[in-house]
């Protein structure tokens, strides 16, 4: 149970809770195991009675009714001691489902893009799901009937013992078999735990990509081998479940085939000293109660070490991600103010998750209020370049400035929200046109969401729409247009009044004509920041201060627009192919 260790902070969080709930457990318990030695009782007078120990029938019959009162009022307290148990016990372990489910989506929130480059969706998922739903049935069920176990055990053994410790060494013989057996058989519960919780990840990865993928699927009819795939997947998990449902069935057989053993050994020995006049008849009716009260324990103990042995399967996978330390952390906790100089010095950047080099001693200045453009071929590190600004990665070698400290010493949440991203691939949450764009400003009024998206060129588009800026996107914005999703996520980040902004080819999808309406729009809106403006188009470059073009990850031009139109290279040629394009 190493890996549950992680969890007793909690424990400690909630002890008084927890506690309570124990003390309400063993008065319950206490309370339930009185009821055989009521019964006994009852017997012992039946049994005096037809021996002709007691005459008067009324004396009989006033002792059995109260007998049945007790056991009436027993019962019903014990039953209101349960439901406190429970309400103390399980609403605590949600409690603590609560609070490590935070904990874990708080890590996804501070681990680094890298981690999610390595890691799966779908697992993700899984681990603060399935993962967490496994973990909080060690803190809720397998708590309190372990705690029923112990109390009954400890309580009910010792009344046993204190009435007949002969017959009571009878009734205990099975319960070695029962230890080994759960010793032996919940390291296997572990080990194939492990392996189910492996294979629910994949099947939940397998199921979101096949989700997100759906138009691929259908455009290339591909759906036969998709479900082909999924079926040898399912298959899998359901023989790693099945072998793991055959070891947990062997519990429960095994608990009343030891019942039984000791049942039949409370009757016989108990008749044998019956017969010699050694007890009296109540007792083997109470030791009878007795064993069939411990039955639900000891049937329990199967349960409660599968919850465990699934819980330390679970709580492993989860402190995997619990244990990852973000690569990008904050490493300046007071207030940094943006202004909006950047400066690359000698920066190299190596993936190390492909280990390609994206960039290889890159070096440039941007003034505050500057527009960058940054042309290349595909992979020639443009990306590359805004992600190291945005500090979604630290660079490998070499040095950025911003304002003329080193970037890894300003305050992280300070940088960010002083930047306007627009990816590549713009992301759009399935939520209002409204609310995706007011993601840039979360208080931005009506006013100020309908002047971004003018400058957007998406303005227009909205307002055709039936519930126009209400209108409800699908999943990553896809009842949208790729133009459409690239100007709204244009206007999430104008909106947002930016120190910097940056755009990553985010007119790719939009005409030359609606690119040159945003463009002039960008133009007045980008005054005094820093801009930074990735592109294959030479139209999208033209007005920028200065011009980088990338190969292989290495500057190999560099200047305005004027200048590097008479030097021959790899932007005079583009700037004269694309002008054919657009003559033709």
């Amino acid at each position: 149970m190493k890996a549950l260790q992680y969890l007793n902070k909690y424990f400690l969080k909630y002890k008084y809770r927890l506690l309570l709930g124990i003390i309400i457990t063993i008065l319950s318990k206490i309370l339930a195991l009185k009821i055989p030695r009521i019964i006994g009782q009852s017997f012992n007078i039946i049994d005096e009675y037809k021996k002709g120990l007691i005459a008067n029938t009324t004396d009989v019959k006033h002792e059995l009714f109260i007998h049945i009162l007790m056991i009436i009022g027993v019962t019903l307290v014990a039953g209101f001691l349960t439901f406190l148990m429970r309400q103390t016990i399980i609403v605590t372990s949600r409690l603590i489902e609560f609070d490590l489910k935070n904990e874990i989506y708080q890590q996804y929130q501070r681990l680094s893009i890298n981690f999610y480059n390595k890691n799966r969706t779908g697992d993700l998922m899984n681990r603060i799901s399935e993962d967490v739903s496994k973990v909080r049935m060690y803190f809720g069920p397998a708590i309190m009937y372990s705690m029923n176990m112990i109390v009954l055990f400890a309580v009910g053994f010792y009344q046993m013992f204190s009435i007949d410790p002969i017959l009571t060494a009878y009734t205990l013989i099975p319960f070695p078999i029962l230890s080994i057996s759960i010793f032996v058989l919940s390291k296997v519960i572990n080990e194939k735990s492990t392996v189910v919780q492996q294979y629910l990840s994949k099947l939940t990865t397998f199921n979101q990509e096949f989700f997100s993928g759906i138009n691929v699927v259908k455009s290339y009819g591909i759906e036969k081998s998709i479900i082909a795939n999924f079926d040898d997947l399912a298959n899998e998990s359901k023989n790693k479940n099945i072998d793991l449902y055959k070891v947990q069935a062997i519990f429960f057989p095994l608990m009343v085939l030891l019942i039984g053993v000791s049942n039949l050994l409370v009757i016989y020995i108990g008749g044998k000293q019956y017969i010699a006049g050694e007890i009296p008849i109540g007792v083997i009716a109470e030791f009878i109660l007795y064993v069939n009260i411990l039955t639900w324990p000891v049937a329990i103990v199967g349960w409660v070490t599968s919850m465990v042995q699934q819980a330390e399967a679970s709580q492993q996978r989860i402190n995997e991600f619990l244990e990852q330390i973000p690569e990008i952390t904050n490493t300046n906790n007071t207030r940094t103010v943006i202004k909006g100089a950047i400066e690359f010095k000698n920066v190299s950047l190596t993936y190390d998750d492909t280990n390609i080099t994206a960039l290889n001693n890159v070096n440039f200045k941007v003034r505050i209020g500057e527009t960058i453009a940054i042309l290349g071929k595909t992979g020639s590190g443009k990306s590359s370049i805004v992600n190291l600004i945005a500090r979604l990665y630290d660079t490998t070698n070499g040095t950025i400035l911003i304002d003329g400290e080193k970037i890894t010493d300003a305050n992280l949440t300070d940088l960010r929200n002083q930047i306007g991203f627009v990816p590549q691939d713009p992301f759009l949450f399935s939520d209002t046109i409204e609310n995706n764009i007011k993601f840039g400003k979360e208080d931005a009024t009506t006013e100020e969401i309908i002047i971004a998206a003018k400058n957007a060129v998406i303005h227009d588009n909205i307002s055709e729409f039936k519930n126009k800026y209400n209108t409800v996107l699908g999943e990553r914005g896809v009842t949208l247009s790729g133009g459409q999703k690239q100007r709204v996520s244009i206007a999430r980040a104008i909106i947002k009044n930016p120190k910097i902004l940056i755009f990553d080819d985010c007119l790719s999808a939009v005409d030359t004509e609606t690119e040159e309406l945003i463009l002039s729009n960008l133009e007045k809106v980008s005054k005094e920041k820093t801009t930074f403006i990735i592109s294959h188009r030479v139209s999208s470059a033209k007005n920028a201060d200065k011009i980088i073009i990338l190969e292989s990850g290495k500057i190999i031009q560099q200047g305005p627009h004027n200048q590097l139109i008479k030097e021959n290279g790899y932007y005079k040629d583009l700037y004269e192919q694309q002008l054919l394009e657009k003559e033709n």
